[in-house]
């Protein structure tokens, strides 16, 4: 009996195509706020979160399959993928007012 295994997984990324609507939604968030920078987070199955921050300090998100599609439809949009969360951008993040009072029920109400 063999030690070990002579197969090797490789984790291969597969050409998703971005749909034109993703890419609308990314692109006109970035017009209507100066410009933007965008963070793509994983979140299981559902896919990927693309969470874009404008330069005016608005921020905002939408929902791809996976994280090659997020990667594509930023791409074709026009706006830069940075790796992490960086100071400078959660420093440039202004959260509306409303945002506040949501967030301030769900933790009052826990």
């Amino acid at each position: 009996m063999a030690e070990g295994s002579d197969t090797t997984l490789t984790a291969e990324e597969t050409p998703g195509h971005a749909p034109q609507g993703l890419v609308a939604g990314i692109r006109s968030f970035a017009a209507g706020h100066g410009g933007a920078k965008a963070v793509i987070e994983y979140v299981g199955k559902r896919g990927a979160r693309i969470v874009l921050v404008g330069e005016d300090g608005v921020w905002g998100d939408q929902f791809a399959d996976d994280t090659v599609v997020a990667r594509q439809a930023c791409a074709k949009a026009g706006v830069t993928v940075e790796n992490a969360w960086e100071r400078e951008l959660l420093d440039q993040m202004r959260p509306s007012n409303d945002l506040w009072r949501s967030m301030a029920r769900r933790t009052m109400a826990r």
